[in-house]
């Protein structure tokens, strides 16, 4: 169906990414990894020109505004953190402590998926039936709670002389008021002094992401500080969490990371005094451990560090840190996003069916459903019933075989019903099936659901009593050839179905039927002849018929796949 063409909505998370990262493959990647439990390749190229347009744009409109007319905006490029140049290399002694923030990685992201699934759990069961002003309230305290724990807590900590600075680095210590960068003074007694705790809480997040990331920056945070900002910001990240105000995850979940990966680091160096280890970099590596063990990615994040850094040298130990978070938060629980999803009724399936499907077949999952079917020419005031009464999305259409038996003959989805409804051009005065030249009435994007909105509802739509009264003839709407399995197959099969085709409905049919014939991959592949320009079948069956409509050999009436089956279930 055309309407695929129209769904943006991978695009359009891709495009996302790359704007706000600067990170236009990882964009790509990130819509292949997390966003879809189903892809296929002719997406790849829309997704791919969709996150190279952002960037061409993104990058024109920061060209213009490096004149300073924008505003911190034109500054940075699409490196948003280069840490370039920091440290270059690394030792094998250091892959123990690298292991380490993979593992705290893992644990602190599977804690924060936990505490965020009760948290939700907890506004939907009390705070959400109160209606949207306890939402408004919840969002505005937990704005007056972060505001004042920002303005105390560095008021608690001590002012720290400014370090010894080169010259050439243009780094100011304290930094002038009124601009973002290292060395706030906040409250100091003395001009030359600095709080590190407010060079956090002081800055946006991006610049202060930047601070953590900043190579050859030893001493500038003490390990108090960023323990007290760990704590505080983790517990405020997990409450502000699905809130109804639209912030994301992704960059607080880089700064709880750069927090405590910077604590690590700052232990290397007093271990390791040897090696050039730099904070930095220990930093970054925390971040990305702690997106991995909470959103659970390892491609398209491992990618999207390396475009937001400019620092492929640490493409290993991005790796490593991702590899060992993921496994040690998938032994808690699941991603931040599938967790969320599941909560919501949102059916994405994970990658692998449970190991409990496998002793299960296709009629066990199906068996306590009532399948609501459809003739194939329906009374108006039926179909606007079935549709009232329940919300499945397709419905099987069938006709009474010549012993009396329902025949299944295609599958209708509840758009298209509600597209008929809507039109009333199909409606007849008798139950008879409708001659040809119906299609010519509509018009193929009369179908097509529009990408910006919901679809048609069934109360939107207004019939009068004569109107319910007619007949529609639902045969030639109707998908003829719906995906069908046997009623014995295993569940574990049927959602592999599901996943690799995107399949939305399956009709489980009894196992006895005759067999027609059999395809093999051979009778679909083609040989492009380079001289004649033709194409040569490789299938003698296809071939000889193909050869039979050349010369002129009538076609087969058109018959329904499905038309020597009895239905014995669908999954709406």
């Amino acid at each position: 169906m055309g309407t695929d063409f129209w769904k943006r909505s991978r695009s359009a998370r891709s495009s996302g990414v790359a704007a706000a990262f600067r990170a236009p493959v990882g964009g790509v990647l990130f819509a292949l990894e997390e966003v879809t439990s189903w892809w296929r390749s002719h997406l790849m190229w829309r997704v791919f020109f969709t996150s190279a347009v952002v960037a061409v744009v993104v990058r024109s409109a920061m060209n213009w505004c490096n004149s300073g007319k924008c505003g911190h905006f034109g500054a940075g490029g699409f490196i948003i953190w280069d840490i370039s140049g920091g440290q270059e290399d690394y030792s094998y002694q250091e892959l123990l402590p690298v292991a380490i923030i993979g593992v705290i990685g893992g644990l602190l992201g599977a804690l924060f998926n936990q505490l965020t699934l009760y948290i939700t759990k907890w506004r939907r069961t009390y705070l959400h039936k109160k209606g949207k002003r306890v939402q408004i309230f919840e969002a505005c305290l937990i704005s007056l709670i972060t505001s004042t724990v920002s303005f105390v807590l560095p008021l608690l900590r001590k002012c720290s002389p400014c370090p010894e600075l080169e010259t050439s680095s243009g780094i100011q210590c304290p930094h002038p008021p009124g601009t973002d960068g290292n060395f706030v003074n906040f409250y100091c007694s003395k001009d030359n002094e600095y709080n590190d705790l407010a060079t956090i809480f002081f800055n946006s997040q991006d610049d202060a992401i930047r601070n953590l990331f900043s190579a050859k920056t030893f001493h500038e945070y003490s390990a108090q500080s960023l323990i007290t900002f760990l704590v505080m910001f983790y517990s405020l990240a997990v409450v502000t969490f699905g809130t109804a105000v639209p912030a994301g995850q992704f960059v607080p979940g880089i700064m709880i990371g750069s927090t405590y990966g910077r604590l690590v680091g700052m232990s290397v160096v007093k271990f390791y005094k040897k090696l050039n280890v730099d904070e930095g970099t220990y930093a970054l590596l925390g971040a990305a451990s702690f997106l991995g063990g909470s959103m659970r990615m390892t491609v398209s994040l491992c990618v999207i560090m390396v475009e937001i850094t400019n620092n492929l040298q640490l493409l290993p130990l991005i790796m490593l840190v991702l590899l060992i978070s993921k496994a040690v938060g998938d032994f808690f629980n699941e991603g931040l996003y599938e967790e969320q999803a599941r909560l919501k009724g949102i059916p994405l399936l994970d990658s692998r069916p449970k190991q409990v499907m496998r002793n299960m077949n296709a009629k066990d999952a199906c068996k306590n459903q009532k399948v609501v079917c459809l003739p194939r020419v329906s009374r108006v005031v039926d179909i606007v019933s079935v549709l009232q009464s329940n919300k499945h999305n397709g419905f099987p259409i069938v006709e009474r075989g010549q012993n009396g038996e329902s025949l299944v003959i295609g599958l209708i989805l509840r758009s298209h019903l509600l597209v008929l409804l809507q039109s009333k051009v199909d409606f007849q005065n008798t139950p008879f099936p409708c001659g040809p030249g119906i299609l010519n009435r509509h018009n193929f994007s009369d179908f097509v659901k529009p990408a910006s909105s919901k679809g048609k509802s069934i109360d939107d739509i207004h019939l009068t009593d004569d109107e319910l009264g007619l007949y529609l003839d639902l045969a030639p709407f109707l998908n003829p050839s719906p995906y069908i399995v046997p009623e014995d197959m295993s569940l574990a099969k049927v959602y592999n179905l599901f996943r690799q085709l995107g399949l939305r409905h399956i009709f489980v049919v009894p196992r006895p039927s005759r067999v027609v014939g059999l395809i093999t991959r051979k009778d679909l592949l083609l040989e492009e002849d380079g001289n004649t320009a033709t194409t040569e079948l490789q299938s003698t069956s296809v071939r000889a018929y193909l050869n039979g409509k050349t010369a002129g050999g009538s076609a087969h009436l058109e018959r329904p796949l499905l038309d020597s089956l009895m239905i014995g279930g669908v999954n709406t």
